[in-house]
C-alpha cells in the first residue's frame, strides 16, 4: 500500500467522493469527521464533536462546518462544500480541490483563480483541540480568507432546527470568539493565531441535508448557525492557524499544530495506518482508561472492549494500556457480569472475553502468576457467578455445559432486535459461549497453579477434564462435518455460523485437532470472504447477503449473512493452530486484502461490517475498534515465529 491520495478527478466526482470519509478523535472521545470533499453527509459529522459533562458524556456536535471564502481581486471563492433539500450542493467548492492526501492527517489543496492554498486539519488527542492549517502557496495579489463557523450545539443521534431559544450572542476575543449556544453546554472558543477582525452576523443556514441518513432511513435536514465571520489576510508562503477547542487555547496554534502531528506514524502502509486507527478507541476520562467501540455513533461497551483489547494494545506494543483497560473494567464488575452497553449487565459472553483478555495479556508480559495475584479474584467472580446461576438464565448445567437464554433476551454478540423480538435468539448452550467458558477453567487452573492457589485448583479440575468430552457429544456430528451453533434441551440448530470457530481460535480447544481442521477447512470454504467471515452460510434459507435500508429492515440482515471483520483475527488464529508455518501464506493473504480497504469508507481505518454478497461493500460503522483490533492481532501472528 502506497501513500494515501485522491486526485482531482476523483474528489469532484461526488457520486464517490461523498462515500469516503476521514475521521481523527482526541484521548477523551472528542472528533472529527467528514466526507473527503468537507460535506457533512451523516448527523454524526462535524468539525469538533465533543462529549458534554452536564449530559451524561454523550457525543454534542458544537462545530459542524467551516464556511470558507478565499478573495482575490473583488472575486469570491467558496471553497466548502454542502448539500440542501432537494439535493442541490451550494456552495460547490469542491471544484477547486486539485488533490488530497493523507500525511497521515488530511491535506487538501485548493486552486482558485491565481490561488494555489493548502488546507490541513489536525485533532491534538490530548489537548482535544482541533486545528486548520491554510497555507497560502501561490498568489498574483493580496489575498483574504474568511471563516464562517457553523454551529449546531446538539446530540449527535439528533437535529436541530432555527429557534429562538439559541444564543446568538459570542464574546469577542483577543485571539478569537467564545460562543454557547445554549444552557449546560461547555464554551466553544474558536481563536485564530493570525491578526484578524471578526465581524457579527448571525445567520441560519436552513434545511441543510444529510445523504446518509437518508438511505438509512432516518430524519436527514436540519438548520445550522453562524455567528458571523473571521477575517484574515493571508501573505505567500505564510501559515494561518485556527484552533477549536472547549477551553482557550494556552499555546499558539502552530505549536499545538506541531504537537499534534506528532502523534500520528506516517500513512504510508497499512500497517502504520492500522496503527494510527487503533489509537483513536483508546479514551481516558473520569481516571478510567475505555475503549470505544466504534465511530461515529457506538459508545464503550463491554464485550467489545474484552475483545478488541489485545489487538488495540498488546499488538501494538502497549502492555500498560491494555493493563488499564481492564483495571478499570473490573470497577464496574458486578458479580460474573460486565457492563456492556450502557448499565446493562445483559452480555452472556463479556464476562469470558474479560478472561480471555486477561490470559492474552498475562501470555503476552509472560507473568500468569502475577497476573492471577491481581485479577485471579475477578476470574473466580466469573466462574462462580456462572455455577450459581445469577442472571438472565445464566447458568451451568448438571452435564457441565453453559446455558443462556431468557425470552425476548439476545445475550450472545449476535444481538439484534427488531419489534422487540431477537432475530438471532440462540437460547440454549451457544458454542462459542461454551468454548470460551472451557478456556475459561483452564486458564484458570493454569494461572492458580503457577500462584500456588492450592484451593482454588481441586474445585475445578475434574469438571475441565471432563468438559471436551461432553462438548463432543453435545456440539460435532460427524456427518455434518462442523459444530453446532446452539445445542438446547430438546433441539440443535445446525445452522452454519462462524460461531465455532472460536472453538478452535481460543488457547485451549475443546476439541481434538482433527476436529478442528475440519471445522477450519468447512469454515473456510463456506464462510470466508476478502473481508472477513459471513454470519450464515450463503446456502440457507434465512441468508441476507445485503445490508441496506431502513434500521428493521438492516437489523434483519445484521447477523444473517452480513460479514463482520472481527471474526477473521480468529478464523487466521485456528487456521495457523491447524497448519502452523505452512498457513502463514494464507493468513498474510487475509491481511494484504485489506490494503484497498483503508480507502474504502473510512481512510485509513476497517469498517464495522461488510455485505455478505460480492462486491462486499463496507456497511455500518466507519470505523469499528475489533475490525482494527483483529487485523492488527493477524499482524502480529504472522510476525512470530
Amino acid at each position: 500500500m502506497n501513500k494515501i491520495f485522491f486526485d482531482k478527478i476523483s474528489l469532484s466526482n461526488l457520486s464517490g467522493s461523498l462515500n469516503k470519509e476521514i475521521l481523527l478523535a482526541g484521548e477523551n472521545g472528542c472528533f472529527c469527521s467528514t466526507s473527503i470533499v468537507g460535506c457533512n453527509t451523516r448527523k454524526y459529522h462535524g468539525l469538533f464533536i465533543y462529549p458534554q459533562k452536564n449530559f451524561g458524556y454523550e457525543n454534542y456536535l458544537l462545530l459542524s462546518q467551516f464556511g470558507e471564502t478565499v478573495e482575490q481581486q473583488d472575486s469570491a471563492f467558496h471553497l466548502d462544500v454542502r448539500k440542501y433539500a432537494g439535493g442541490y450542493f451550494e456552495p460547490k467548492g469542491h471544484k477547486y480541490l486539485e488533490k488530497l492526501e493523507f500525511i497521515p492527517y488530511p491535506c487538501w489543496t485548493y486552486r482558485v483563480g491565481g490561488v494555489q492554498l493548502k488546507k490541513e486539519i489536525v485533532l491534538h488527542k490530548k489537548k482535544n483541540t482541533l486545528v486548520v492549517k491554510y497555507t497560502l502557496l501561490e498568489a498574483h495579489s493580496p489575498t483574504t480568507l474568511r471563516i464562517s463557523p457553523l454551529l449546531a450545539f446538539r446530540n449527535v443521534n439528533t437535529l436541530t432546527r432555527k429557534n429562538s431559544s439559541a444564543n446568538q450572542q459570542t464574546q469577542n476575543l483577543k485571539t478569537g470568539i467564545k460562543t454557547c449556544m445554549y444552557d449546560g453546554f461547555t464554551n466553544l472558543y474558536i481563536e485564530c493565531a493570525s491578526e484578524f477582525s471578526f465581524a457579527s452576523n448571525p445567520f441560519w443556514y436552513n434545511s441543510v441535508e444529510y445523504s446518509q441518513e437518508i438511505e438509512r432511513g432516518y430524519d436527514a435536514h436540519e438548520d445550522l448557525f453562524t455567528p458571523g465571520e473571521f477575517i484574515t489576510k493571508l501573505e505567500k508562503g505564510k501559515s494561518v492557524y485556527f484552533t477549536v477547542g472547549v477551553e482557550q487555547s494556552k499555546d499558539k496554534g502552530e505549536n499545538i499544530f506541531k504537537e499534534a502531528a506528532k502523534f500520528y506514524l506516517p500513512a504510508d502502509g497499512q500497517d502504520n495506518c492500522l496503527r494510527n486507527a487503533a489509537s483513536d478507541f483508546i479514551i481516558r476520562k473520569n481516571e478510567k482508561t475505555e475503549i470505544i467501540a466504534g465511530y461515529p455513533w457506538f459508545g464503550s461497551w463491554g464485550r467489545d472492549t474484552f475483545i478488541s483489547l489485545p489487538g488495540l494494545t498488546l499488538s501494538v506494543g502497549k502492555p500498560e494500556i491494555c493493563l488499564e483497560v481492564l483495571r478499570s473494567m473490573i470497577a464496574s464488575q458486578k458479580g460474573a457480569m460486565f457492563p456492556n452497553v450502557g448499565e446493562a449487565y445483559n452480555s452472556v459472553d463479556a464476562p469470558l472475553w474479560f478472561v480471555w483478555a486477561v490470559q492474552k495479556y498475562a501470555y503476552h508480559i509472560k507473568d500468569v502468576k502475577g497476573v492471577w495475584k491481581e485479577f485471579g479474584s475477578s476470574v473466580k467472580k466469573v466462574l462462580d457467578g456462572f455455577c450459581s446461576g445469577e442472571i438472565y438464565g445464566i447458568r451451568v448445567l448438571e452435564n457441565g455445559l453453559v446455558y443462556a437464554g431468557e425470552e425476548g433476551r439476545a445475550l450472545t454478540w449476535m444481538d439484534a432486535v427488531v419489534n422487540g423480538k431477537p432475530v438471532t435468539q440462540r437460547a440454549g448452550c451457544p458454542v462459542e459461549i461454551n468454548a470460551l467458558w472451557y478456556n475459561a477453567m483452564m486458564f484458570a487452573i493454569e494461572s492458580a497453579t503457577a500462584a500456588n492457589d492450592k484451593k482454588f485448583v481441586p474445585q475445578w479440575k475434574t469438571r475441565a477434564e471432563e468438559f471436551p468430552q461432553i462438548f463432543k457429544e453435545k456440539f460435532w456430528n460427524k456427518e455434518k462435518s462442523y459444530l453446532a451453533d446452539v445445542v438446547d434441551y430438546s433441539h440443535t440448530d445446525w445452522s452454519f455460523r462462524p460461531n465455532q470457530i472460536i472453538a478452535v481460535s481460543v488457547p485451549y480447544m475443546p476439541v481434538s485437532e482433527k476436529i478442528a481442521q475440519i471445522v477450519v477447512n468447512e469454515v473456510r470454504r463456506t464462510l470466508r470472504t476478502t473481508r472477513g467471515l459471513r454470519t450464515l452460510s450463503p446456502v440457507d434459507e434465512n441468508f441476507e447477503g445485503v445490508y441496506e435500508g431502513n434500521q428493521a429492515v438492516r437489523d434483519e440482515a445484521y447477523h444473517q449473512g452480513t460479514v463482520w471483520v472481527w471474526l477473521l483475527g480468529h478464523y487466521a488464529e485456528a487456521y495457523l493452530k491447524v497448519y502452523g508455518d505452512a498457513g502463514k501464506n494464507h493468513v498474510k493473504h487475509l491481511y494484504e486484502e485489506f490494503g484497498d480497504a483503508l480507502t474504502e469508507l473510512c481512510i485509513g481505518s476497517i469498517a464495522e461490517i461488510y455485505d455478505g454478497n460480492p462486491p462486499h461493500k463496507a456497511r455500518g460503522a466507519i470505523s469499528q475498534a475489533w475490525s482494527v483490533a483483529e487485523l492488527l492481532r493477524i499482524r502480529e501472528m504472522l510476525a512470530q515465529d
